[in-house]
């Protein structure tokens, strides 16, 4: 069973820019509610790709330099990753189905 794996500064270059796979990226925060009520939609998202794409969260207040290379203005975002670049970013709450076409769409 697979889980969002969590990415910090040092770790995301290899995790998402370098991965061969597309990444869905979930920028959060603890103190965050609608980022606590997307999280199950994304342990979800990451049990269905395994294998297929990667998951992983971004806790923006302990990487405050990624969430602004990435330009992060409302959490959570949601920014799915190919080949190393951003290819879609939704912000606030989306359904899962949403979520998954994006990621689809990357694959």
């Amino acid at each position: 069973m697979s889980e969002a794996i969590k990415v910090e500064s040092v770790t995301f270059k290899g995790e998402v820019l370098d991965s061969v796979v597309p990444v869905l990226v979930d920028f959060w925060a603890p103190w965050c509610g609608p980022c606590k009520l997307l999280t199950p939609t994304i342990e979800e998202l990451a049990r269905d790709y395994a294998g297929k794409a990667k998951v992983v969260k971004v806790n923006v207040d302990d990487n405050q330099d990624l969430a602004t290379k990435f330009g992060i203005r409302g959490i959570p975002t949601v920014m799915i990753f190919k080949g190393g670049e951003p290819v879609a970013s939704l912000v606030g709450m989306r359904p899962k189905s949403e979520l998954s076409q994006a990621l689809d769409a990357a694959m």
